[in-house]
């Protein structure tokens, strides 16, 4: 059969359609009763459960996963990345108190491989199913010429709901409170492009290179998944903010990304509160051990670029600080007191 011309050209729509046929069957155990539609429409339908809600709010937020992605191509390993755009996503409006309802994907590549579609899919299956979101749609761009051979980048956005007085805005953030940390698994999603010129440049390890105090590859170290927050946030709310009025318990979360403790966790201040951070006051991961002893590069400087060990703060009611941390670590999830809130101007510095 001859070949089309647009094929030709590098963008093969029947091979697009193929490959997006097996769809159906890799969505299905993201599904919600509250999902309306098939899957490949010119729009995902959700029906939100509105009796749920006295007054529902819809949170959204969009990102990437950034030059993390270089390592998937160096490891030609890319069934993670979808899960970390899917729990980054998450972890953003969890902090708002929000619940994730739907995600929607963006792909866009070169050449579509077929094996690394399925396998970005299947991160993205996997991140949706354990967040209870629907993946209820998306687009595969084919653009030949736009990327490097073998290279793509994707994109994600999810929308959740939370009822009004139950939002979280840091309002009832006051001196003496206390904030948790809770572990992260690593660099998340930020920070790689540092992370890269001190490993591969400054260290000269290559992606394969195992490194002793890792017990692994340091490629497979930084494909680690990013953690989602998003059902741990929800099982501290229910617990500790039962009421439908002011958060007197969990104050205020802050999803520790580019930016680090400082730029973070400012967005969840008022303007009359400083938090003090404390370094030492957790278990730090290996990897930033490494980071910190072979980058050359200034403490201060690794406190806003990194998360250093720490994915989520929680600013909890000082009384109330040890419960909270003892539910957090019932849940499986690692965490600390870090730091307090202090007077101040709305700032976060790690002493």
């Amino acid at each position: 059969m001859k070949m089309k011309a647009y094929a030709r050209a590098g963008v093969d729509i029947d091979l697009g359609n193929k490959v997006k046929a097996t769809l159906p069957q890799l969505l299905a155990s993201t599904h919600r009763r509250e999902v309306l539609g098939k899957v490949g429409g010119f729009g995902g339908l959700f029906a939100l459960d509105t009796r749920k809600y006295k007054q529902p709010v819809l949170v959204s937020s969009v990102d990437g996963v950034g030059t993390k992605l270089k390592i998937a191509f160096a490891m030609d390993r890319h069934d993670t990345i979808g899960e970390d755009l899917v729990n980054h996503c998450v972890n953003d409006i969890a902090v708002l108190g929000a619940e994730a309802l739907f995600f929607l994907d963006y792909l866009g590549t070169g050449k579509l491989e077929p094996h690394v579609f399925k396998e970005i899919i299947k991160g993205f299956v996997r991140g949706c199913a354990k967040n209870n979101c629907a993946l209820i749609g998306g687009e595969t761009a084919q653009m030949p010429g736009f990327y490097q051979p073998g290279e793509y980048d994707v994109s994600g956005t999810v929308v959740g709901a939370v009822e009004k007085s139950r939002m979280l805005d840091g309002k009832t953030i006051r001196r003496g409170d206390a904030v948790i940390g809770i572990e992260a698994s690593g660099l998340h999603t930020n920070g790689y492009s540092l992370g890269r010129k001190i490993f591969f440049e400054q260290m000269k390890l290559k992606p394969t290179s195992r490194v002793a105090e890792l017990g692994n590859t340091i490629g497979d170290e930084l494909l680690k998944v990013h953690v989602s927050y998003g059902p741990i946030v929800q099982q501290l709310l229910k617990k500790f903010n039962k009421g439908l009025g002011k958060a007197e318990v969990i104050k205020g979360l802050a999803h520790i990304t580019g930016g680090g403790f400082v730029d973070n966790i400012p967005r969840v201040l008022p303007k009359t509160c400083d938090v003090v951070v404390r370094k030492g006051s957790w278990e730090m991961l290996p990897i930033f051990r490494i980071i910190q002893e072979k980058g050359g590069v200034p403490e201060e400087e690794l406190y806003q670029v990194f998360n250093m060990g720490i994915g989520m703060t929680v600013i909890v009611a000082a009384a109330k600080a040890d419960a909270v941390l003892q539910a957090i670590k019932a849940a499986k999830h690692k965490a600390w007191i870090v730091g307090e809130v202090v007077k101040g101007s709305g700032e976060a510095r790690v002493v």
